[in-house]
C-alpha cells in the first residue's frame, strides 16, 4: 500500500507562535539577549539543540541542554497549543486517505509532543501512526527518522513519499531513496525546497493530493 509521511511544523500546523515564545523564554531565563519572534523562524524544523548552539554561540553541551530543558518546560505546559492547523490541511489529508494511502506524521519534534499536538487538534483519526524523535535527541536527524518509520511500518521506498517544508525533509527523504514534495506555505520557502531537490512544490495544502497522485502513482 502507498504511504505518505507528513512533517508537522510548517506542513500540518503553523507552530511559530509557540516555538518562538519558548525559545525566547529559554534565552530570557539564561540571561541572554532575546531576539524578536520573527527573526527566529529559521529555528523551526531543524533539531532544537543545534539551533540553541547557534543562538548561544556556544558548543557547551551543558548550556545547550539547559536551554533545551527550559524550552521544553514551557512548551509542554502551553507552547504546544500556541499553534494552528493550516487552512485546507484536514481536507487534503482526507483526500489523500481516500486515494488508498496510509498516512504518517514524521517530525524531528519529540514524539511525545507530536502525539499531543495531533490529539489536541483532533487529527489522530487521520493518521496510521505518529513518529518523532526521542527526548534524548535520538532520531532528530530526518534521514534517521524516516529510516526508522519505514522499518517500523514496513514501508517500501517505491511506495512512499515525504511531504515537508524544510531542506532537511527533502534531504532526509532522498537519503532514504524516497521523493519529497515541498510545501511553500511553511517555513523554508520555494528556493530552499527547490535547491534541496524537492520533486514538486505545493503552494497551498489543497495542491498536495494531486501532487501525491502524480509522483506516487
Amino acid at each position: 500500500m502507498k504511504a505518505v509521511l507528513f512533517d508537522l511544523d510548517g506542513t500540518l500546523t503553523d507552530s511559530s507562535p509557540g516555538i518562538t515564545a519558548c525559545i525566547q523564554h529559554a534565552l530570557r531565563e539564561l540571561g541572554r539577549p532575546v531576539p524578536e519572534a520573527d527573526t527566529l523562524r529559521w529555528c523551526i524544523g531543524p533539531p532544537l539543540a543545534g539551533s540553541f548552539a547557534k543562538l548561544l554561540a556556544s558548543a557547551d553541551t551543558e548550556l545547550v541542554t539547559q536551554a533545551v530543558a527550559l524550552y521544553r518546560s514551557r512548551f509542554a505546559a502551553t507552547g504546544f497549543a500556541e499553534n494552528a492547523v493550516y487552512a485546507g490541511v484536514p481536507e487534503a489529508l482526507r483526500k489523500v486517505r481516500s486515494m488508498g494511502c496510509r498516512l504518517f506524521v514524521g517530525t524531528s519534534k519529540p514524539e511525545v509532543y507530536a502525539a499531543k499536538i495531533v490529539a489536541h487538534f483532533d487529527m489522530g483519526g487521520m493518521f496510521d501512526g505518529v513518529h518523532g524523535s526521542e527526548m534524548s535527541g535520538a532520531r532528530s536527524d530526518k534521514a534517521e527518522l524516516i529510516a526508522h518509520i519505514m522499518r517500523m511500518e514496513r514501508l517500501s521506498p517505491a511506495d512512499t513519499i515525504m511531504i515537508g517544508d524544510r531542506a532537511q525533509d527533502v534531504i532526509g527523504a532522498r537519503r532514504c531513496a524516497i521523493p519529497c514534495i515541498g510545501v511553500a506555505y511553511g517555513y523554508g520557502g520555494r528556493e530552499e525546497l527547490r535547491e534541496s531537490g524537492a520533486v514538486a512544490i505545493a503552494e497551498r495544502p489543497d495542491e498536495i493530493p494531486a501532487l501525491v497522485e502524480r509522483h506516487l502513482g
